[in-house]
């Protein structure tokens, strides 16, 4: 009898093993399925085609419901509560669970968003932009935002060092994928909630624009050379007050900032404004920035935005070629490009100018003029929406452009992305170093500046990490610059350095709690300035280079206790980021 109810019981495990194994074949194949899916919800989407985007996610749908079905079967849920293979059993499950609930709440509400917005309306024109379908968007997007961070939590709880590695190593792609869409998708979701708004979907909103000039290089990028505030009433932009720092004159006393700015930045900051951004934290001077314009004028204005002449080019690439139509202004600069182009804005507003325009007031007047044609071919109702998203994200990547509000709620919000150009705060990687360039020449030689920063050791040593950056920098200005070039573009010695040299404080930001522990020029130890901005370590030197003329400096900063990758950001030159930022070249503690 005994031999009996073995062989039964035998029978019965081997028939549970076989339809869990079948089940789980099933799990398998619909996931698979439904991410082969994914490069085609992509390509629709990139595509503009909400029609094939809904159709592939209810593909999706499909599939993700067939394996959540097949994990959800009875004898599967029986069989996970058992020792060993139970665990192995839920751990794929959630998987499932939550790929299915990634594709139902997040991915179909996503594709109704987008079915539900004109791209075309997006892009502003004479008329404004219709905001209506991003407010109604918002609920969808945050809705999709909410699903994929559940799923993220749940399958972050699960312990995988006991898992076969056919269920722990998907799972941990599922955690990986997971992570990345949530970061996106919380960033969809507040750019909806703030953007409507802030393009004056309520009120009417007004931002001082600060026109960062990179021939005379500031932490943040550029010196504000030229100033305008732009009016935006539900999305119609209109340039007003156009002026130039200069004419602001000096603010006594200064607008005060924090102490340990103060310290590595001089009062300078809130003396003048075009050097409000000798420190790379655009909060401070955007705040700086905007109590000096409410002195000047005595307006109060909503918030700061800043971009540079190469975030100009990435947004001529989507409007097209835009011509200089004020006569008094082609009379000017006659010997200058008739119509501006994503190829020839940088070279003709950073040093075509000086050269062709030999009064600073005139510059001045091209400067402006240059910006309201741009911003008037924006405005026209002809730009191509889509690439001025793109142009958008890529200035915003590239930290070229910057956005402050003077709203607490949405400076909070904006404080967590790139876009606020913050040097502290969860938009800040744990491990990140900070590379900043501000001009000590007094004049528009950065132009001919060339740089690259580079990891070049990355090690621990008795539980620390020890991390190198290298910064190169090279004088490419012609050997007779200083007779060759504009007095204006050389500073022709006004400030002590010889006409055609270049001279520069460089700024190291190490993580928090990192200290730097040597500065070293050419393979020398040179003395440096150590400071401390929000917890973390700074140091200063100063360098200047002749035409030709090239060094290089090595921050060892020690005392690291993050142990992430080394993350690099740098003061936008001219150059494109990707050929200043190298890869890294670690070696040993030795």
């Amino acid at each position: 009898m005994l031999s009996i109810w073995t062989a039964a019981l035998a029978i019965a495990l081997l028939g549970v093993s076989s339809w869990v194994g079948l089940k789980a074949a099933n799990v398998k194949s619909e996931l698979q399925a439904a991410t082969a899916l994914l490069p085609s919800l992509k390509k629709d989407i990139a595509a503009n085609d909400a029609a094939a985007a809904a159709a592939t996610v209810d593909s999706l749908v499909q599939h993700t419901k067939a394996a959540r079905d097949a994990a959800n079967d009875p004898v599967w849920k029986a069989t996970a509560l058992l020792p060993w293979v139970g665990p192995n059993l839920q751990a794929a499950a959630e998987v499932a669970i939550s790929a299915d609930d990634v594709a139902r709440l997040g991915a179909a509400p996503l594709v109704k968003a987008f079915q539900s917005l004109d791209w075309k309306s997006l892009a502003p024109s004479a008329d404004g932009m219709n905001l209506t379908p991003l407010k109604t968007a918002e609920p969808q997007v945050q809705a999709a935002a909410h699903a994929v961070r559940e799923s993220s939590r749940r399958l972050n709880n699960i312990e995988t060092a006991n898992l076969l590695p056919q269920v722990s190593e998907p799972l941990i792609d599922a955690r990986d994928k997971l992570s990345s869409l949530q970061s996106e998708l919380d960033s969809a979701a507040d750019a909806a909630r703030l953007a409507p708004d802030m393009l004056g979907a309520e009120r009417p909103r007004r931002y001082l624009l600060l026109m960062q000039n990179n021939a005379e290089s500031r932490a943040t990028g550029g010196i504000p050379g030229a100033l305008a505030v732009i009016h935006v009433d539900k999305g119609k932009l209109k340039l007003e007050s156009q002026t130039s720092a200069a004419a602001l004159g000096a603010f006594i006393p200064p607008v005060p900032i924090d102490a340990e700015q103060q310290a590595i930045y001089t009062p300078r900051v809130g003396r003048f404004m075009q050097d409000v951004n000798l420190t790379p934290d655009f909060a401070t001077t955007a705040k700086t920035a905007r109590a000096m314009w409410e002195k000047s004028s005595g307006e109060q204005l909503d918030g700061v935005l800043s971009l540079d002449p190469v975030a100009l080019s990435f947004i001529l690439e989507a409007t097209g070629p835009v011509p200089i139509t004020d006569p008094i202004v082609q009379q000017i600069g006659s010997e200058l490009p008739a119509q501006l182009t994503s190829k020839n804005v940088v070279q003709t507003l950073l040093s075509d100018a000086y050269a062709k325009i030999d009064e600073p007031k005139l510059q001045d007047v091209y400067f402006a003029a240059a910006a309201k044609e741009i911003f008037g071919a924006l405005s026209s109702g002809t730009t191509d929406a889509k690439r001025l998203m793109d142009a958008l994200s890529k200035g915003v990547e590239e930290r070229r452009i910057l956005l402050w509000s003077n709203s607490t709620a949405e400076q909070d919000t904006l404080g967590r992305y790139p876009l606020g150009g913050m040097i502290s705060g969860s938009a800040i990687a744990p491990a990140q170093f900070g590379i900043y360039f501000n001009d000590g020449t007094g004049a528009k030689m950065d132009y001919w500046m060339q740089r690259t920063v580079q990891v070049v050791k990355d090690c621990t040593r008795d539980g620390y990490r020890e991390v190198a950056v290298r910064v190169t920098s090279t004088n490419t200005a012609p050997s007779d610059a200083a007779t060759s070039l504009p007095a204006y573009v050389t500073g022709d010695g006004a400030f002590g350095v010889p006409a055609g040299a270049v001279q520069t404080n460089v700024v190291a930001y190490g993580p928090v709690q990192a200290d730097i522990d040597t500065v070293v020029r050419d393979g020398v130890k040179i003395p440096f300035a150590a400071q401390r901005h929000s917890q973390r370590g700074v140091g200063t030197t100063t360098i200047r280079l002749a035409p030709g003329e090239s060094t290089t400096l090595e921050f060892n900063f020690g005392h690291i206790v993050q142990h992430s990758t080394p993350q690099i950001a740098v003061t936008p030159t001219t150059q494109a980021v990707k050929d200043v930022i190298l890869a890294p070249q670690p070696s040993s503690c030795e």
